[in-house]
């Protein structure tokens, strides 16, 4: 089958207005575990375009908040969302959670962060991996007590070392292909459920 680019995702996403399909995957690996609640505190991890926060925003409400990070700047406007444009490896990430009102321990952390591609398949794995491991470093510091985890990877060889620490500092690991994703893409996300320490 022939890659469409605005295929019925995309043309749902428009629909929807919502910044990207992406929202799609997202909603999907939330209806399967029920991560999403009202007042809940969220990090949003590559948070750019913007669609998972706006999903997010919809699923805590008023009473919750969203902390977004991207390299590249989120152009949705939410009430209950700060976004910062840095990149998460130079950014004293602590620092900007207080400065922002937040408490340091979050219920969610989400990643959908990704490389810039390059083509060369075992380079952008490598690189995918990195970032995986970026976020669950952040999860690791910031995540509360029974809160939950997803993080986007570029299947590898190295998925299971990454399913291995899922496994042991969370209650409960799942790996899932949302429908949404497109069938030529090596994505997948890693979920992780009920966070053992704090």
């Amino acid at each position: 089958m022939a890659y469409n680019p605005k295929d019925h995702y995309f043309k749902k996403a428009k629909e929807q207005n919502f910044a990207a399909r992406s929202v799609f995957k997202l909603e999907e690996i939330d209806q399967k575990f029920k991560m999403l609640k009202p007042k809940q505190t969220i990090l949003d991890l590559g948070a750019s375009p913007g669609s998972w926060s706006q999903y997010c925003s919809q699923k805590i409400g008023p009473g919750g908040r969203i902390l977004g990070v991207d390299l590249r700047p989120v152009n949705v406007k939410l009430n209950n969302a700060v976004f910062i444009q840095a990149d998460l490896r130079d950014l004293e990430l602590e620092k900007i959670i207080t400065e922002h009102g937040f408490t340091p321990q979050f219920d969610l952390v989400i990643s959908d962060m990704a490389p810039n591609t390059t083509g060369i398949r075992m380079t952008d794995q490598a690189r995918s991996f990195q970032l995986c491991e970026l976020a669950m470093d952040l999860a690791t510091k910031f995540l509360k007590k029974d809160g939950h985890f997803i993080c986007k990877l570029f299947h590898s060889d190295d998925f299971t070392t990454l399913k291995d620490r899922i496994k042991n500092e969370y209650g409960r690991f799942e790996a899932v292909k949302p429908d949404s994703t497109r069938k030529i893409s090596k994505e997948i996300f890693l979920v992780g459920l009920k966070k053992k320490n704090a």
